[in-house]
């Protein structure tokens, strides 16, 4: 059976292909189909501004995923899932897709605490693993 950390890893990439899907799509609605399937080549516009709030969302992300993945291979491989690691993937993944919607809509202090309980989600699986508790 599948950890938790791993479930939540799996998970993970999926939200990953929700930002990429809804980055693209808002670009897409700007600039149409033509540049999506285009080569790209030559200077874009500056992204209006859904487009743009998907696109920093999405680096945002990408920002802090590579943690929650080293982290939950680093608990799998240490046999320390679990606990208070278990609890924290899970807080990072329903704080990465809260922070989703808080993004689009442009809320700015609701959206900065969730990034702060995505990252307090990655600091309790660092807990776990460095004191198995």
């Amino acid at each position: 059976m599948l950890s938790t950390e791993m479930i939540v890893l799996a998970l993970s990439v999926l939200l990953l292909v929700v930002h990429i899907s809804i980055q693209g799509g808002a670009v897409t609605r700007e600039r149409g189909p033509d540049w999506n399937m285009g080569a790209r080549d030559g200077a874009q516009a500056p992204l209006g501004v859904m487009a743009g709030r998907a696109a920093r969302a999405l680096e945002n992300y990408k920002e802090t995923w590579p943690a929650l993945i080293a982290l939950a291979l680093a608990l799998a491989v240490t046999g320390r899932t679990g606990g208070v690691g278990a609890v924290g993937a899970v807080v990072w993944l329903a704080a990465r897709i809260l922070y989703i919607p808080l993004y689009l809509a442009g809320i700015r202090v609701w959206r900065t605490l969730v990034y702060v309980v995505s990252m307090a989600g990655l600091t309790m699986m660092a807990v776990r693993l460095f004191t198995g508790s």
